[in-house]
C-alpha cells in the first residue's frame, strides 16, 4: 500500500505544535529530522534537544486529504512554516531495510554479520547481530573503533566489562574473541533485554551477566573495560568506571567527539596511563592502562 508523507518545516519553538496537528489530522507516525546541517551531539540527560530548523514529517495513508491538511497546517503555523507532500511508493520495506546491513570486518579476525547473511569467512570470529532496540551494530564509527580495539587485544581468559552495553555487541564480541567472562552494564532495561538476546543467539550466555547500572556489585575488577557512551557521562562517571578496572587493566573510551577527546583523557589520566587517542569521522577512541597503586 502506498503512503503519503506531509513534511512541515518549522522553527524549534513550533515543533510540538506541528507534531500535535499532524497527529490530530490522522498521521500514523510523526518523526523529526534536521532541516539544515546542524547535528545535535550529547543533549542533557532527560531532554529532547531540537534543531533550530526542524522538519516534522507525518506519515498518512494514500487516500488522506493532503491538500486540506497542508492548508490547515500553514494557516495555523504562521509565515515561518513551509509544507511539502511526497508519495512513498509501495515496497517490501522489510527487505529494503535488510539490504542496508551486510557483514562487516573489524580488525584481522572479527566479523559482525546480520542473521540473514552467511558469514563471508566461516573460520573467522563471527558475531551474529541484527539491528534492534538498542544501539550498536558496528555501523557507527565509535562502535567500529571499539570492535577493532577488542580484536587487537589478547582476550584469552580475560574478564571484560562493557559499560553502556546497548545491544551487547562489545561484550558478545569479547567472549567470542576468547574472554571467559563479560559483564554488560546499562541504565536501559531494553539494553539488558537486547544484550541477553544477542548473547543467546551467539551461544555465549554462560559467560555473560547483564546488569542495570544501579545494581552492579562494587567488587568487579575487570581486565578490560570498554565504555562507548558520550563524553559528558564518561567524565561524570569516571570515579565509578575507574574502580571497575584492576591495576594493569586496559581501558577503551569512545562515544567522544574529536574536540572532546583531550579533555576526557585528562579526567582519566588521574588513574590511567593514556596510550592512544585515535579518531574517525569526528569521533575518537581513547585507550589507556590502569596505573599501579592508584
Amino acid at each position: 500500500m502506498p503512503w503519503i508523507q506531509i513534511k512541515v518545516r518549522v522553527p524549534a519553538a513550533k515543533v510540538k505544535k506541528a507534531s500535535s496537528m499532524l497527529q490530530g489530522a490522522g498521521a500514523q507516525a510523526v518523526t523529526y529530522t534536521d532541516a539544515a546541517d546542524a547535528p545535535v551531539y550529547e543533549p542533557p540527560v532527560g531532554s529532547t534537544k531540537l534543531w533550530a530548523d526542524t522538519v516534522v514529517t507525518g506519515l498518512f495513508e494514500a487516500d488522506a486529504k493532503h491538500k486540506k491538511i497542508s492548508q490547515f497546517l500553514l494557516a495555523h503555523l504562521g509565515a515561518d512554516a513551509s509544507c511539502s507532500v511526497e508519495l512513498l511508493e509501495d515496497k517490501d520495506w522489510v527487505r529494503e531495510w535488510m539490504e542496508h546491513f551486510h557483514p562487516m570486518r573489524f580488525g584481522s579476525r572479527l566479523w559482525i554479520c546480520p542473521s540473514w547473511c552467511p558469514p563471508p569467512d566461516p573460520d573467522a570470529v563471527n558475531v551474529m547481530m541484527d539491528p534492534g532496540l538498542a544501539f550498536g551494530t558496528g555501523t557507527h564509527p565509535t562502535t567500529a573503533m571499539c570492535l577493532e580495539f577488542l580484536d587487537s587485544c589478547d582476550l584469552t581468559g580475560k574478564f571484560m566489562v562493557d559499560y553502556g552495553c546497548g545491544s551487547g555487541i562489545l561484550a558478545v564480541a569479547a567472549l567470542k574473541l576468547g574472554a571467559t567472562r563479560a559483564v554488560g552494564i546499562d541504565i536501559d532495561p531494553q539494553a539488558v533485554q537486547a544484550t541477553e538476546e544477542n548473547a543467546r543467539r551467539n551461544g555465549v550466555t554462560s559467560g555473560i551477566q547483564v546488569l542495570i547500572s544501579n545494581d552492579r556489585p562494587e567488587t568487579l575488577s575487570a581486565d578490560i573495560l570498554v565504555a562507548n557512551i558520550l563524553a559528558g557521562p564518561l567524565k561524570e562517571l569516571a570515579p565509578d568506571i575507574q574502580a571497575l578496572v584492576r591495576p594493569g587493566g586496559q581501558l577503551a573510551l569512545s562515544g567522544v567527539l574529536e574536540t572532546q577527546a583531550q579533555e576526557t583523557a585528562a579526567v582519566y589520566s588521574r588513574w590511567f596511563e593514556i596510550q592512544e587517542i585515535r579518531s574517525r569521522e569526528e569521533w575518537s577512541i581513547i585507550t589507556a592502562v590502569r596505573k599501579e597503586g592508584v
